[in-house]
């Protein structure tokens, strides 16, 4: 048990990030956690971590142990899963991440619903502005908009979700409406730049023809809430998400432009890691999300 308690304890280092991180999630001071550290490195006769006043760096040693130790603790959880599957309580601690607009609007209120159903499961819901990298950031379930690009992963579909073009009444009051991808051009676009994508070129399909617009104006954010408070102040173009936009066009504060149109899809999918026992906390959990998000 004690190396199975070191490859855990190791796990949460490398995921938190910081030593300070896992004192504080195990209520624990920052010199035992230190202590605990220096004796497996001791025990293993190695050193795992580089210690720098910013940050934790792996050594080649500790590399090896941190890639090794995931799929010895997948094993165990996968075992332990099978021998209580034939339980109806969901048991232990679920993790899920999901984008900061999306995760607030649309999951924390499935969480909280589902918690009632599973008292006796933790469920911690972590919200993020950035993609992460699920094979070592400790997270169970993770809320993708777009294909899941890691072929390791398992995605199931949400929702669809299609991007809208729109623009506030008064805007278009103002400027006029844009009746083709080409009236663009004379309009001020509000540009989101999130990720790596190419957020500032817009796609527009129609008879199987691509016609795609780079987005320019003097307003932009990389956060969705920030341009959509731009939009409904009058002051340009938004191309964003169904599922952000809906409830203000159903209002009349934006209004739909370019029907005849279509954008690329963005999917919502609940992703998870492979393995040969997906736990029931993880199946369960998505089997809901499926089922109160279908549209």
């Amino acid at each position: 048990m004690r190396e199975v308690n070191d490859l855990l304890f190791f796990s949460r280092i490398v995921a938190l990030g910081s030593l300070t991180a896992v004192a504080r999630e195990r209520g624990l001071s920052l010199p035992a956690i230190s202590k605990r550290l220096s004796a497996l490195e001791h025990r293993l006769g190695v050193q795992l971590i580089q210690r720098t006043t910013r940050r934790l760096e792996l050594t080649l040693e500790g590399q090896l142990y941190s890639e090794g130790a995931l799929p010895i603790l997948n094993d165990i959880a996968e075992l332990e899963n099978v021998v209580s599957r034939s339980q109806m309580t969901l048991r232990g601690k679920l993790t899920v991440n999901a984008s900061f607009g999306f995760g607030r609007r649309h999951i924390a209120p499935l969480v909280s619903a589902f918690s009632l159903l599973h008292p006796e499961l933790e469920i911690q819901l972590q919200l993020s502005s950035q993609p992460i990298n699920m094979l070592d950031a400790g997270i169970d379930i993770d809320i993708r908009v777009g294909t899941p690009p890691d072929s390791r992963l398992i995605a199931h579909t949400l929702r669809t979700n299609h991007r809208i073009l729109c623009a506030s009444p008064d805007y278009l009051a103002k400027r006029g409406r844009p009746l083709t991808v080409a009236d663009l051009a004379g309009h001020n676009c509000l540009v989101l730049r999130q990720y790596e994508s190419d957020y500032a070129m817009w796609r527009f399909y129609r008879d199987g023809q691509e016609f795609s617009h780079k987005a320019e104006g003097n307003l932009s954010s990389n956060d969705g809430e920030v341009v959509m408070r731009y939009a409904l102040d009058g002051r340009g173009l938004l191309l964003r998400s169904a599922w952000d936009v809906e409830p203000y066009l159903k209002q009349g504060a934006l209004v739909a432009l370019l029907p005849d149109f279509t954008t690329q899809d963005a999917g919502i999918h609940a992703v998870y890691q492979q393995r040969r026992h997906v736990p029931a906390r993880i199946t369960t959990f998505v089997r809901y999300l499926q089922a109160e998000m279908a549209v």
